[in-house]
C-alpha cells in the first residue's frame, strides 16, 4: 500500500489546530477541489478524496485522538495489517478503560469491562456536495457519491478466511483484557490491560481473509439518492445507515452530507430574501417605464417610477427563498443602477446639452438643497 500523507498535512494544519480551524480548513480545500467545479481534473478529484478523508477523522474527537496516538493504522482497518489477523487499531477498540479494576485485589474482583464481541454502531462519515442557488432555493434531488467501509462480502465480516472461523482468545478468554496482580508496599494491585494477544477483542484469527485482510471490512464506493429541501444553506443532512459497517453485525454509521451553494452571478441571498441590481438607463429613469426583472420563477415585468433615483429600491413580494422547512417565501428586493451612457455621438452631445439648457431648479431638488447648504457654509453661489 502506498503511504499516505499526514491528515493534518493534507488539510494544510498544525496538529492541535481547533475544530473551528479544521472546519474552515475543510470548506475552502472542498471548495477549491470539488469536481463539480474541476470537470475532467483527474488530480483534483483525487484531491478532493483526500481532503474528505482527512476531515473525516480530524473531525471525530475519538478517532482523531486514535489518529493523533497511532497514525494511519488507528483509523483505517485496511492499513498497514498483517497476516496475524490484521492491525489491532482497525477497529473502534476502547482503550479508555483499562484500569477499570485498579486496587480491586484488596478485597473484590474490581469492575468487568464491557463485552468487547457485543455489537458496535459503526461511525459516521460526511461528504459535500454543490447545489446552485435555484436548486438550494427551490429545493432539488441529488445522487451522492461517497466511499465508506462496508461488510466483506467474502467473510461475512468475520476477517477469517472462508471454511474457517475467528477462535476465543485463549490470553483472555473472549474478554479482551489480562489481569495482572502486582505486589507493592501498598499490598497486592490487581490491574486490567487490553489483551496482546488478540489486540482487545476477545477473538483471533488464524487464518485472515484474503480480501479484508482480517478486517472483516473493505472501502467501498457507494451513491444514494436524497431529497435537498427548499430553503437550505450550508445545512447538513443526515442519511442514515449510509456510514461505516458497525463491529460484530453492529449497524451501519450515518452519512452526513453538508450541502454547499454555489454563489450566483446575479442573485444575492439574505436570509430568506433575495437582493440583485438592476440597470437602467438615464431616459428610463427619468421618464418611467416598463422594465423586465429576473426573478427565481423567471422574467417579471415592473413599471419604474418616473423619476427613479440612482440606488432606489422596490420590492417583489414573495419571490424570494423558500424558509427551510414551511411554504413561506422571503422577498426579492431590487436596487436600481442608473447607467450613465459613454461614447456619445456628436448629435447625442448636441441634445444633451439642448435638454439641460432648458433645465431648472426644479429638476434637480438634491442639486439645489446641496448648493443651497453650500451656500449658508460659505456665504457665497457655488452654483454655476
Amino acid at each position: 500500500m502506498a503511504d499516505k500523507r499526514d491528515y493534518y498535512e493534507v488539510m494544510g494544519l498544525q496538529k492541535g489546530a481547533s475544530d473551528d480551524e479544521i472546519k474552515k480548513a475543510f470548506r475552502q480545500l472542498a471548495k477549491k477541489y470539488h469536481p463539480d467545479l474541476n470537470p475532467g481534473d483527474k488530480e483534483a478529484e483525487a484531491k478532493f478524496k483526500e481532503v474528505n478523508e482527512a476531515y473525516e477523522v480530524l473531525s471525530d474527537k475519538e478517532k482523531r485522538a486514535r489518529y493523533d496516538q497511532f497514525g494511519h493504522a488507528g483509523v483505517d482497518p485496511s492499513y498497514g495489517a498483517g497476516a496475524a489477523g490484521g492491525s489491532p487499531f482497525g477497529q473502534d477498540i476502547d482503550f479508555g478503560d483499562i484500569f477499570n479494576s485498579f486496587f480491586g485485589g484488596f478485597g473484590g474482583g474490581g469492575g468487568r469491562r464491557a463485552n468487547p464481541n457485543a455489537p458496535r454502531k459503526g461511525s459516521n462519515i460526511e461528504t459535500t456536495i454543490f447545489v446552485s442557488f435555484e436548486e438550494a432555493a427551490k429545493g432539488c434531488k441529488k445522487t451522492v457519491s461517497y466511499t465508506n467501509y462496508s461488510v466483506c462480502n467474502e467473510c461475512h465480516g468475520s476477517g477469517a478466511a472462508k471454511g474457517t472461523a475467528p477462535k476465543v482468545c485463549h490470553a483472555c478468554n473472549g474478554t479482551g483484557q489480562v489481569q495482572v496482580t502486582q505486589r507493592t508496599p501498598f499490598g497486592v494491585v490487581r490491574t486490567s490491560r487490553v489483551c496482546d494477544a488478540c489486540g482487545g477483542k476477545g477473538k483471533t484469527i488464524e487464518t485472515p481473509c484474503a480480501t479484508c485482510r482480517g478486517t472483516g471490512k473493505v472501502r467501498t464506493k457507494r451513491k444514494v439518492d436524497i431529497d435537498i429541501p427548499a430553503g437550505i444553506n450550508g445545512e447538513i443532512l443526515q442519511v442514515s445507515g449510509h456510514g461505516n459497517a458497525g463491529d460484530n453485525n453492529g449497524p451501519y454509521g450515518d452519512l452526513r452530507v453538508r450541502v454547499e451553494v454555489r454563489p450566483h452571478p446575479i442573485f444575492e441571498r439574505r436570509g430568506d430574501d433575495v437582493w440583485c441590481e438592476m440597470p437602467i438607463t438615464f431616459s428610463q429613469a427619468a421618464l418611467g417605464g416598463e422594465v423586465t426583472v429576473p426573478t427565481l420563477d423567471g422574467k417579471v415585468s415592473y413599471n419604474i417610477h418616473e423619476g427613479t433615483q440612482p440606488n432606489d429600491i422596490f420590492k417583489l413580494k414573495g419571490k424570494g427563498v423558500t424558509h427551510l422547512g414551511s411554504s413561506r417565501r422571503g422577498d426579492q428586493y431590487v436596487k436600481v443602477v442608473i447607467e450613465v451612457p459613454k461614447h456619445l455621438t456628436p448629435r447625442q452631445k448636441e441634445l444633451l446639452k439642448e435638454f439641460d439648457g432648458t433645465a431648472t431648479e426644479k429638476n434637480y431638488g438634491k442639486r439645489k438643497g446641496f448648493f443651497d447648504k453650500l451656500k449658508t457654509m460659505f456665504g457665497d453661489d457655488n452654483k454655476k
